[in-house]
Order: structure tokens, then C-alpha cells, then sequence
């Protein structure tokens, strides 16, 4: 019978009625008591419910007149006499008359039972058949769904100790069915965000609002070398009553969903590495910057330490020697890591050169032009990636243990090699990983390689141009003179810029500056042949001019050229100085004690566009005079205009007493850019 409670009601108290508070209450399980006569002598509730009859009804009367039929009655008879005679119980299922006259199963427990005076009772338990049926039924298909479900189960109390495990949480966290009850979640799940699961469960405990598909990643006990993933959701387990009995939760393993999700993204981050590869490597035609570029592209998106080193027969333009097992002579361009770490110290700096013996992997990756995949790196592996013993201790040290180098290819021939490591980065590489590091070495590569003839092309047009230019010109009488020449950055060609410092009879000085327009070689070849030929008309003592007319002529004769030029001559006796201007900037005039200006000379055509007359002009200097010649790409810039480029020029002149090398140097630091486009030829000469 279930148990009754009271409140308070006006200093009295009253009944409540109770509430299911337990599975007996849903059963609704009935209790009858009759004596050894078989009259009711005792009658619950639940007997009421079940069989239709009041306490008052049932108490005193027959229990066989109440619900057994009389079909029944011999058989019920002979059942009762046994249990009150023997002792022993009995169970069954049997048809009851219910007070409306239908007949119901009912499941019964009969029992003898003693008072203190001996007297003999029947004890009968009674529940509706179906009712018990459907319960049974539920709990078998409740214990085989939990038993025998791939979805982990947990059933925990309210102080989230554990009440109840099934096999397949079991298989989650490595610890047996009986081994969890009693444990606290901690002490057993192997999710790192465990902190989270406690503080989720603790809500739900608190407002019965479920929480479903909470996402947690961990590794565990059973497969420790892989990330597993679950979906975990939580709820309020509560009795008929509403009292809270705990929680219960369950895992749904979305391992395949959570790698397929991951080599999705995997894959997108991938190809936005690529496609940044292909705008972030290969900006410039400048070896190191573009190895500099790929490693940094690959760092640390692919690997916590890269190298990238060439060869350096490579660098030089040499034909490359068929591959053999001797040792190879690199020059380390780039070096980055993703965080210091001793790896750094381990590899070749930027710069240097190193030779590596053949049985090093690296060497092994140029000679067969294949990439070498260290998935886990052992002690032999580290001997056999670094150079010496020392950078072995260091990439030890540093935890190497996943390597791998990749060939840079370009045009059939084996350039260098990428080189990567990982440290921090738990997961080694794979196949996947060489594929993502072999595009982008193939990328740089190219690049590399365009780099690379770009700057030999680069140094002979450099040298040659060098070797055309004038070198410590003798003393002329009445000027002090300094100059420069400044190619242009290496992500543009050697120009054609020229100066020269020419000594005339009656100890006049010619000075001349000019510009071929275009780049390269034959630009240098144009100017070497154009300064010969200054050369050979300054000695004819021709008014500037004239010069200028003859040059002009040569100039059409080359194909496809334009030169401007500037041709002064400075007679020391007379302090004059004849100059024409063949579509050349206009020189500047420093005084002391004056402002600087720039000349207002007749600007001319540029050579080479034929049949335009050059005006002589004659300015007049005195001591101290600074005449400054320059070519355009000392001012032009691409976000200024002219005049604002000379004005600053202009301002540099302030001083025309400073030595002039460090005018110079002033000119260059102050105007020019790391990032020019153009090469400079700078002359500048004082009047003594």
C-alpha cells in the first residue's frame, strides 16, 4: 500500500494523496489478505482499483463469492488448502470476475502467513496481467536496446556517479561494465573537455531541459594513435513522482562523419595553399626571395620547420653532372619555423654552403628526383637528415619526428630540394602531404629557375655594363668630380645608363651622361657602342651640339633604340660651360650662398629620332659651383610627379660645400627605393 502523507490544515492535519512514486505504484500491485475460512481480512486500495470491489465491500465477505468464477472454484480451492497446509507459494496467471462481470488476467502471488497466535492466512499479490506484460516487455526491449545498441549509455545518480553501462560505452573509454558503477565521470571518460560534459550535465540536473548533440573529440584507451569523435546529448531522468534520479547519457560515435568533415576542410585549406602559393611565390626573379616565399608559404601551414636549399651548380648555371652516389654542395636560401626551436640552429643558414655525402636524404632526394617520406623518424633516420653529429643532437632535441624532402624540378632538371620537418605538429606525414608539398616545390621551382637565368643573364649585363662605364678617371684641371652607377633592383634588368669623364685638349673636360632606353644586354651593347662614338667626336673638339647631330645619326642606324643624353664641356680658363640637351633631364646648379636650380636648357629630341637640330647653351661657373648630371631613374617613381621629385632633389643640393661622395651617397639614399625599377647613372662635378 502506498505510503500516505499529511499537511498541516488550520493546526490539524489532513490526508494527501500519495503520488506513483515508484514501479509497484504503476503496477498499481494489489494486496489481499483472507484467512483460513477464505474471508477477505484484508483489502488495499490498488485491490479496489483492480478488482472493482470497495474495502468495504470486500471486507468479511468470501473471496471466492468476489472474483472466481465457479468453473474456477475447485481448482482455486485445492490451490488455497496447499499453501495453507503446506506452506509452499504459488504463482501464476489467473481469470478474476471483476465486479463489472468481465473477466480479467490477473498475474497472483499467494503465500501462507502466521500470526503470534498461529492463526493461518493467505497473502495474495495481485497485478493486472497486460499491464505486467506490457512493463516486462518494455524492460526486455529497454535491456536489449541498452545491451545490444551501438550508441554508448550512461545512466549516472544526481552526484553524477555512475548507476549503469552499456557494452558499447564500454568499448568507448576501455573500462569494464562493473568498473564504471559508483566511479565519477572523471574518473573514467577520456574526453579532454570533461570539465564541459560535468558543467552540461549539472544543467541539465538543474532545469530538466535536455542537451542534445554537444560535439566532443578525444582519443580513446582502445585506439590511443587516432582522434575519435562523439555526439554526446543529456537528459533528466525522473521518477512517476517527479523526483530526479539522475541523468542519463548517451554517445553516438560520428568518428567517420568528424574525418570526413576534417578531409574536407583538410582539402579546402589545401587548395587555398595552392591557389596563395600561386600569388605569394614567384613575385620577383630573385632567387632567395622566392625561395624565402615558399618557405614561408609552407610554414606552418604544412610543416613546423622548412629549408629550402639548391644546388649550387644549380645557382651557377652548370650543367648538371649525371647523378651518381657521391656528395652534393648546397646553398641554403631560406629557412623558417613556425616557433624557435632547435631545429633552427640545426640547419644551414641562408646564405651558406654545405656538402651533403650521398647517404644523406636529402642528397638521396636530388639524385633520384623523388620525394623521401619519413613518416615516424627514428635515431638512424636523424644521422642520416642532418649534417653533422651536433645538428642530430639538435633536431633531437627539438623532437623531430616526422620528415620529409621534396625535389625542385624545373624544365626536367633536379634545381634543390624542400626540405620539412615536424615538431609541434603531432600527426607524421603522408602521401597526401608530399602530393600538397611536390605542387608547391614544382611551383617555386619554376620560379626558381626563371630566377636563376634571369640573374645570370642579369650579372653578364651588369658586368659588361660595369666594364663600359669609365673606372677612376685621371685629374682634371679645374673640377673635382665623383660618380655613380646604380643598377636597378633585381626584379628588373641591368639598363643602359652610362657617365663618362672625358679629358680634352687645353685641359677641358667633357662631361656626358645618357640613357638607352631598354634593358638587358643589348641595351648595355647599345650604350658601350654610343660611348665609343662620344668618345671619338669629343676628341674632334665639336661644339656640343655637333655632337649630339652625329650621335644622332648613329643612334638611327640601331634598331629600335631611343637615347637621351646630356653633353657638357667645362673650359677651366674661361669658368664657361657649353651644354646640349638631347631629351635628357635638365641638369642642377648648386651655388653657395644660393638656392639650387635646376638649368633652363632647350630640351631637344632624344637621339635616334633623326633630322631634329641640338642647341648649344653656355652657362657661366664659379668656384665652388656644384653641376649635378643624372639620369631619370634617380626621380621618376611611379606615385610621384616629376616636379615634386625634383624639388626634393633640388633640396638635397642645400649644402654645395659637402664632399661629394657623400653627396653622392645622399642623392641615392635620399631618392632612390629598394623596389626601383631603373637603373641610375650619377655624376656630379664642383668647380675648383
Amino acid at each position: 500500500m502506498a505510503a500516505e502523507s499529511f499537511e498541516s490544515d488550520s493546526g490539524g492535519y489532513a490526508p494527501v494523496p500519495p503520488r506513483p512514486t515508484g514501479l509497484l505504484d504503476v503496477l498499481s500491485v494489489a494486496a489481499v489478505v483472507v484467512d483460513a475460512e477464505g474471508r477477505v481480512v484484508f483489502w488495499t486500495p490498488q485491490a479496489e482499483e483492480l478488482f472493482g470491489y470497495t474495502a468495504d465491500e470486500a471486507l468479511g465477505t468470501p473471496a471466492a463469492r468476489l472474483f472466481i468464477h465457479p468453473d474456477h472454484l475447485p481448482a482455486v480451492v485445492q490451490l488455497f488448502t496447499e499453501v495453507l497446509e503446506t506452506g509452499r507459494s504459488w504463482a501464476g496467471t489467473f481469470p478474476v470476475r471483476h465486479k463489472d462481470g468481465s473477466t480479467r488476467l490477473t498475474e497472483f502471488r499467494n503465500m501462507r502467513l502466521l500470526d503470534d497466535l498461529g492463526d493461518v492466512y493467505a497473502l495474495g499479490i495481485a497485478a493486472d496481467h497486460s499491464l505486467l506484460q506490457r512493463v516486462e516487455t518494455d524492460l526486455a526491449l529497454c535491456e536489449r536496446l541498452i545491451n545490444q545498441s551501438p550508441i554508448g549509455i550512461a545512466l549516472v545518480d544526481p552526484e553524477l556517479r555512475f548507476l549503469l553501462v552499456n557494452p558499447a560505452l564500454e568499448r568507448i573509454d576501455g573500462t569494464p561494465a562493473e568498473d564504471h558503477v559508483g566511479r565519477r565521470l572523471m574518473e573514467t571518460l577520456p574526453l579532454p573537455d570533461i570539465d564541459t560534459i560535468v558543467s552540461c550535465l549539472r544543467q541539465v540536473l538543474t532545469t530538466g531541459t535536455p542537451l542534445l548533440d554537444q560535439y566532443h573529440v578525444g582519443r580513446p584507451p582502445a585506439d590511443p594513435e587516432h582522434e575519435h569523435a562523439w555526439s554526446l546529448s543529456f537528459y533528466r531522468l525522473e521518477d512517476p513522482g517527479g523526483r530526479v534520479l539522475g541523468a542519463a547519457i548517451s554517445f553516438v560515435d560520428v568518428t567517420e562523419r568528424h574525418r570526413a568533415a576534417a578531409e574536407a576542410d583538410r582539402a579546402r585549406r589545401r587548395l587555398a595553399l595552392i591557389a596563395d602559393a600561386s600569388t605569394r611565390v614567384g613575385t620577383t626573379l630573385e632567387v632567395e626571395r622566392t625561395a624565402n616565399e615558399l618557405a614561408e608559404i609552407a610554414a606552418p601551414e604544412l610543416a613546423d620547420v622548412v629549408a629550402v636549399d639548391v644546388l649550387d651548380s644549380a645557382l651557377a648555371c652548370r650543367r648538371m653532372r649525371q647523378p651518381d652516389n657521391g656528395p652534393e654542395l648546397f646553398r641554403a636560401l631560406a629557412l623558417k619555423s613556425s616557433y624557435p626551436s632547435a631545429a633552427l640552429r640545426a640547419a644551414d643558414p641562408p646564405g651558406d654552403l654545405a656538402a651533403y655525402e650521398g647517404d644523406r636524404l636529402v642528397t638521396l632526394c636530388v639524385h633520384t628526383a623523388r620525394p623521401v617520406l619519413v613518416r615516424h623518424v627514428g635515431e638512424d633516420d636523424l644521422r642520416r637528415i642532418a649534417r653533422d653529429p651536433e645538428a642530430t643532437s639538435l633536431l633531437a632535441r627539438a623532437g623531430v619526428h616526422s620528415y620529409m624532402a621534396v625535389p625542385l624540378i624545373a624544365h626536367g632538371e633536379v634545381l634543390g630540394a624542400l626540405d620539412l620537418k615536424r615538431t609541434r605538429n603531432p600527426v607524421p606525414f603522408d602521401e597526401d602531404d608530399v602530393v600538397l608539398a611536390s605542387e608547391l616545390a614544382s611551383r617555386a621551382a619554376v620560379a626558381i629557375d626563371n630566377a636563376r637565368w634571369f640573374q645570370s643573364v642579369r650579372n653578364t649585363a651588369l658586368t659588361l655594363q660595369r666594364s663600359l662605364l669609365p673606372d677612376h678617371p685621371p685629374h682634371h684641371t679645374g673640377l673635382e668630380i665623383a660618380y655613380r652607377y646604380q643598377p636597378a633592383q633585381a626584379t628588373s634588368e641591368v639598363g643602359g645608363d652610362w657617365y663618362d669623364v672625358i679629358p680634352l685638349e687645353d685641359d677641358k673636360t667633357t662631361l656626358v651622361v645618357g640613357d638607352v632606353m631598354g634593358n638587358g644586354i643589348d641595351a648595355a651593347a647599345t650604350m658601350g657602342r654610343l660611348r665609343t662614338a662620344t668618345c671619338a667626336y669629343a676628341d674632334l673638339d665639336l661644339d656640343p651640339g655637333a655632337v649630339l647631330r652625329h650621335l644622332d645619326k648613329i643612334t638611327c642606324d640601331l634598331e629600335h633604340y631611343i637615347v637621351t643624353c646630356l653633353y657638357a664641356v667645362f673650359d677651366p680658363r674661361t669658368r664657361r660651360c657649353h651644354i646640349a640637351n638631347a631629351g635628357h633631364m635638365p641638369p642642377a646648379l648648386a651655388r653657395p650662398g644660393r638656392r639650387p636650380e635646376l638649368l633652363e636648357l632647350p630640351a631637344g629630341a632624344p637621339l635616334g629620332v633623326g633630322g631634329i637640330p641640338f642647341r648649344t647653351t653656355t652657362v657661366e661657373l664659379g668656384p665652388g659651383d656644384l653641376l649635378v648630371l643624372y639620369t631619370d631613374g634617380l626621380v621618376e617613381t611611379r606615385a610621384h610627379s616629376i616636379d615634386d621629385r625634383l624639388n626634393v632633389l633640388l633640396g638635397f643640393l642645400d649644402e654645395p660645400r659637402r664632399p661629394l661622395e657623400e653627396t653622392c651617397d645622399l642623392l641615392l639614399f635620399g631618392l632612390r627605393h629598394p623596389d626601383d625599377h631603373d637603373d641610375v647613372a650619377l655624376l656630379v662635378a664642383r668647380v675648383l
